[in-house]
C-alpha cells in the first residue's frame, strides 16, 4: 500500500487516529524542497572561512587576493557589523567573530561569489593577523584564579535572569528542598561516586543553511532550515541592528533538528553577505562544518550522593554538577537549569539539593539537544537507584515503585503533577519482559525511568474558516520532520468536527504567522496545540451565532454534528460549515476567525518549599513519565555490548496520533542507543579529531536491535489539548541509563563514564589490574 493510502480521511474523529503525514509522499518521491532545492534570480553562493585558532585576537585582515579572484561579488568580517550580539539567555555573541575568536571553527570572514567552489576557494585566499591566545579547553581550567578570560566584557552583556556570571563562570544554579546534610544520618545505605558524560553530535540529515534576499526596500527575506523563524528573527536582528520588522523568516522543509537547527551563526551571516552584495545569497555548511560550527550535546560531571532508609525509601539526594558551555551561552543556562530540575528523577525524595556551574571554554558551544540536560543526570541517577536495590535485595520494578512520585505529587522545588502514568509504564515493560529468552537463556536487563516537560513559555494560533467550510490553521510552529503539523491538524479538525483533509497547515512565516518560542523541548503538541484547539472552538462559537440565526433558534439548542454541520438537538435540521462561511464573508458578520495565543504560566518555584537560585526558567511544567527495559548482549573477546531487545514504554497524555509516538520512541531509543555506546566528540588539543561521518559513528541497522516494542500509555493530562503531552525526547533520556544497568547485572561492574564502549566494558570485565596496586 503506497504511503499516500496508508490510512483513510477520518471522519468521527481524528485525535488517536494514525492519519498519514501528508508530506510523506513528497519526501518519497524526492519533491520536498529543503534549503539546498531553493533558488532565486541572481543567487549567489556563500562560503566561511572559520578560525584555526582556540583563542586569539584579530589584528587585522587582509581581503586583496579574495576580491580579485574569479567570482567573488562579496567579503564580510567583523569589521562589517555592529556590535550588536544574541543570545537565548546571555547575548554575548556576534553575527561573526569580532575582535576575538573563541573557538576553532569559528567564522572569521565570509565569501559571496558566483558558485560555491568560487567562494570556497576566495575564502583560501583571505589572509587573517592573529595574536594567538592561552586556551581554556576544559571547564576545570576556566575555572582556575589565573585562567586566560574568555568575555572580558561579561558583565556588560545583557542577561535575561540572574545567572551569577563572572569571569569563565557562564552561569550558576543551585536548588534546595528539605535538609540534605542532616538527612544522611536517617540512611541506612548510602551510594556516592562521579560521573562523566560525552559531547555528543546532533548529525542531522541536512547541514544547516540559508538564503537570504534583499528587495528595493532593504527588507531581508530569510529563508532557513530552522526550529524557530521567530529566534531566527531575534538572532539576526540582534546580531546586525535591524528592526525585526525589516526581516522576514520562513522555512522550507527542515531535514530533522534535535536542537542543531537552534543555530544562530548561519543565518545572520548570509543576511549580511546579500545586503553587502545587493543579490541573494545562499550558504549550506559541508558536513564538516556542521559539526565544528554548529553545537553539541554537553559534556558534564556530575557527582551524585543517594541515601535510603533499609525499607528501600529514599530520603536524600545530593547533585553537583559541572558543564563545558563552549564559547557562547547559548541555551547552555536553560539546560543547566533544567538537568538539575530532573536531577532527582520522578521519585519522592524528601531531602534534594542540587547545584551546577556552567563554565565558558574554547571549544564549540554546546547547546539544546533532544533531552536538554535530562540524559546526563538520569545516567547518574538511575544507576544509584540500582545500586541502592541490590544492596538491598529489591528488584529495580520494586525500588521505583517504592518511590515514585503520584498524580497531584509536586516535583523538586515546586510543579505539580496533573497525571502520571509512571506506574503503568514500568507494567508495560515488566509484563513483557518478564522471563527468559524465547531460546531460554536468561536476561541481562537494565531498566530506566524518566519524566520530561511538555510545557513551556509562548505560542499561538490562528484558525480561518475559508469561503467553502474548509480551514487553513497557522501556528508559527516548524515541522522538523516529527509530524507536528499532522498532529496540530488532527486536533483543529477535532475540535471542529471536521475530516482531516478538510485542514491545512501554513508554513512558518513571521510576517504572518503567530509568535511561537520554538519547535524543541516537547512543546508543541501540549504548549502550541493548547493554542490550536482554543483557537478552533472560537471558529466554532461564531459559527454557533451565524447557524442559531440562520435557523432562528437559540444557540442553546444547537450541536456541531460530524462533517462540519451544526443542527438543532433533536431535529435533522442542519446547516454546513460552507453555508455559515459564506453567509460571513458576503453577507454578516465578517470571515470567521479564531485566534489565541499563550504563554505557560504555572511556576516552576514554590518559593515557600524549596530555594532556587539562578533558575532561568520561570514557569515550567506538566510532566510526560517513560520506562524503558533493555536486555543486552556483551562479546567476551571485545566487551562490544549490543542490545538484544528493548521495551520502551511512555505516557503521552493522549496520543494525538499512535504511530507518531511509536516513531518518536523508536528514532528516540536508537539515537539514546548511540550516546550509550558509540558516539563521542573527540578533541585533539583544541581541534575537533572526529568532525565527519568516517570518524563519527552513529548508529546503523546493523547496530540497532530488531526487536524494540513500544507501548503508549494514556493518562490523559487535564490541562493538555484533548488530554496530550509531549513524546519528542522522552524515548532518548532513559537510554544510557538502561543499558549501564544491564552491563551492572551482565558483569557485576559499574560504570560512570560514557560512552560505554567495548574498551571500557572490557576493562571492568577483566577488574583492576593487579600490578597496580
Amino acid at each position: 500500500m503506497s504511503l499516500d493510502q496508508a490510512d483513510p480521511i477520518f471522519v468521527g474523529g481524528t485525535v488517536g487516529k494514525s492519519v498519514a503525514k501528508p508530506d510523506n509522499l513528497e519526501k518519497v518521491q524526492g519533491r520536498a524542497e529543503y534549503i539546498a532545492d531553493l533558488y532565486r534570480p541572481g543567487m549567489l553562493h556563500g562560503a566561511i572561512l572559520a578560525s584555526p585558532h582556540a583563542h586569539a585576537r584579530i589584528n587585522g585582515y587582509d581581503l586583496t587576493d579574495a576580491l580579485d579572484a574569479p567570482g567573488v561579488v562579496a567579503i564580510i568580517t567583523g569589521d562589517d557589523v555592529g556590535d550588536g550580539r544574541m543570545g537565548a539567555f546571555i547575548k554575548d555573541e556576534h553575527a561573526i567573530a569580532k575582535g576575538k575568536v573563541l573557538y576553532v571553527g569559528e567564522p572569521v570572514a565570509a565569501v559571496a561569489a558566483r558558485t560555491e567552489e568560487e567562494a570556497r576557494q576566495a575564502c583560501r585566499l583571505i589572509r587573517v593577523e592573529y595574536e594567538e591566545l592561552p586556551a581554556v579547553l576544559s571547564p576545570e581550567a576556566g575555572l582556575e584564579p589565573d585562567a586566560p578570560i574568555l568575555h572580558e566584557k561579561l558583565s556588560e552583556y545583557i542577561k535575561v535572569f540572574d545567572a551569577g556570571s563572572e569571569g569563565n563562570l557562564c552561569s550558576r544554579t543551585e536548588l534546595s528542598e528539605g535538609d540534605v546534610d542532616a538527612a544522611w544520618a536517617d540512611c541506612d545505605v548510602i551510594v556516592e561516586d562521579e560521573f562523566t558524560t560525552q559531547p555528543q553530535a546532533h548529525v542531522s540529515m541536512e547541514p544547516c543553511g540559508a538564503l537570504a534576499e534583499v528587495d528595493a526596500t532593504g527588507r531581508v527575506t530569510l529563508w532557513s532550515a530552522n526550529q524557530s523563524v521567530f529566534r531566527v528573527q531575534a538572532n539576526v536582528c540582534e546580531s546586525l541592528g535591524l528592526p525585526m520588522s525589516k526581516l522576514r523568516s520562513l522555512t522550507p522543509r527542515v531535514g530533522a533538528g534535535f536542537g542543531n537547527k537552534m543555530e544562530p551563526h548561519i543565518q545572520p551571516i548570509t543576511v549580511a553577505l546579500a545586503m553587502k552584495a545587493k543579490r541573494p545569497v545562499k550558504l549550506i555548511l559541508s558536513r564538516e562544518e556542521d559539526f565544528e560550527m554548529v553545537r553539541a550535546r554537553h559534556p558534564y560531571r556530575v557527582r551524585m550522593k543517594t541515601g535510603a532508609k533499609a525499607d528501600g525509601t529514599l530520603v536524600a539526594r545530593d547533585c553537583e554538577v559541572l558543564v563545558d558551555c563552549g564559547a557562547f551561552a547559548d541555551d547552555s543556562p536553560g539546560v543547566l537549569g533544567y538537568s538539575l530540575l530532573m536531577c532527582g528523577g520522578p521519585y519522592r525524595i524528601p531531602n534534594l539539593r542540587a547545584s551546577g556551574r556552567l563554565v565558558y571554554t574554547n571549544k564549540l558551544r554546546f547547546g539544546a539537544f533532544r533531552g536538554f540536560g535530562n540524559p546526563q543526570v538520569l545516567f547518574a541517577g538511575e544507576q544509584q537507584i540500582d545500586q541502592i536495590g541490590d544492596k538491598l535485595g529489591l528488584d529495580p520494578f520494586e525500588i521505583r515503585r517504592r518511590n515514585m512520585l503520584q498524580e497531584g505529587d509536586q516535583w523538586f522545588v515546586g510543579p505539580r503533577i496533573g497525571s502520571n502514568g509512571l506506574a503503568r509504564c514500568m507494567d508495560a515493560v515488566e509484563e513483557a519482559a518478564k522471563g527468559p529468552r524465547a531460546d531460554g537463556s536468561p536476561r541481562n536487563f537494565g531498566l530506566s525511568v524518566t519524566a520530561h516537560i511538555s510545557g513551556l513559555l509562548g505560542t499561538g494560533a490562528i484558525v480561518r474558516m475559508l469561503e467553502d467550510g474548509t480551514i487553513s490553521l497557522n501556528t508559527g510552529a516548524t515541522d522538523i520532520g516529527q509530524g507536528s503539523d499532522t498532529v496540530l491538524a488532527q486536533i483543529c479538525a477535532e475540535e471542529l468536527k471536521l475530516p482531516f483533509d478538510q485542514v491545512v497547515v501554513a508554513s512558518p512565516d513571521t510576517d504572518g504567522s503567530p509568535y511561537n518560542w520554538g519547535t524543541t523541548a516537547s512543546r508543541v503538541t501540549y504548549t502550541t496545540g493548547r493554542a490550536v484547539k482554543a483557537a478552533a472552538g472560537k471558529v466554532v462559537e461564531q459559527a454557533m451565532d451565524h447557524a442559531a440565526e440562520m435557523l432562528d433558534c437559540d444557540v442553546e439548542d444547537l450541536e456541531l454534528r460530524e462533517g462540519g454541520r451544526i443542527g438543532q438537538r433533536g431535529s435533522n435540521t442542519d446547516v454546513t460549515f460552507a453555508e455559515i462561511s459564506g453567509r460571513a464573508h458576503w453577507a454578516v458578520g465578517g470571515p470567521l476567525v479564531g485566534s489565541e495565543t499563550l504563554v505557560f504560566d504555572e511556576p516552576t518555584h514554590d518559593p515557600k518549599r524549596a530555594i532556587a537560585l539562578g533558575l532561568p526558567f520561570p514557569r515550567i511544567g506538566v510532566f510526560s513519565f517513560a520506562a524503558l527495559g533493555v536486555d543486552i548482549d556483551i562479546d567476551d573477546t571485545s566487551g562490544q555490548v549490543t542490545v538484544h531487545e528493548a521495551w520502551s514504554a511512555a505516557d503521552v497524555g493522549r496520543a494525538i496520533n499512535p504511530r507518531l509516538v511509536d516513531v518518536q520512541l523508536h528514532g528516540g531509543f536508537v539515537q539514546g542507543l548511540g550516546y550509550a555506546l558509540y558516539e563521542e566528540m573527540v578533541w585533539d588539543g583544541a581541534r575537533l579529531a572526529n568532525p565527519s561521518l568516517m570518524d563519527y559513528k552513529v548508529p546503523t541497522a546493523r547496530d540497532v536491535p530488531d526487536a524494540i516494542h513500544t507501548f503508549i500509555i494514556e493518562d490523559p493530562d487535564p490541562t493538555g489539548p484533548f488530554g496530550a503531552k509531549g513524546a519528542g525526547e522522552i524515548g532518548l533520556n532513559t537510554v544510557p541509563g538502561a543499558i549501564a544497568n544491564a552491563v551492572a547485572k551482565a558483569t557485576s561492574a559499574r560504570h560512570t563514564d560514557l560512552p560505554l564502549t567495548g574498551e571500557r566494558v572490557l576493562d571492568g570485565m577483566l577488574g583492576p589490574d593487579p600490578s597496580q596496586d
